[in-house]
């Protein structure tokens, strides 16, 4: 189940099409002072991440409350299970491996001890199509 503060901050910034710098100070401040505790709320910020354009500081909280979730709240601690892995992957795959998702997953990958090689596939999914986009332009 989604805290209300956490739905009410949806709510907001869909609304308004933007997450602006004091959006992301009260997300990490207030809102989700002592982190990320589900599935539910990464998935929540990571489809917010696709739907609004953003200030720049988004992309670094977004990815430092994914990256503490992922690596150290869920077990084993500093390490990424295949179904998180799995998981994870599939999430950031949606709509293409956006800068975020990228961001995301190079800095579980610096942080983490172990990481599943599904994660990793999508690393390098996101490098070939980049390199793609490179070539095409």
């Amino acid at each position: 189940m989604l805290k209300d503060q956490l739905r009410d901050f949806v709510d907001s910034v869909t609304d308004k099409s933007h997450v602006s710098d004091e959006d992301v100070k009260v997300l990490q401040d207030e809102i989700l002072k002592d982190g990320i505790t589900s599935r539910l709320e990464v998935e929540t910020l990571l489809t917010l991440d696709r739907l609004a354009c953003a200030a720049e500081s988004w992309g670094a909280a977004l990815t430092r409350l994914v990256v503490d979730f992922v690596v150290w709240t869920r077990a084993p601690h500093g390490s990424v299970s295949n179904d998180d892995a799995l998981w994870l992957a599939t999430l950031l795959e949606i709509s293409g491996p956006s800068p975020n998702a990228m961001n995301i997953a190079y800095a579980i990958l610096d942080e983490a001890g172990h990481v599943d090689a599904a994660l990793l596939d999508f690393i390098m999914r996101g490098r070939q199509q980049a390199r793609l986009s490179q070539l095409a332009a």
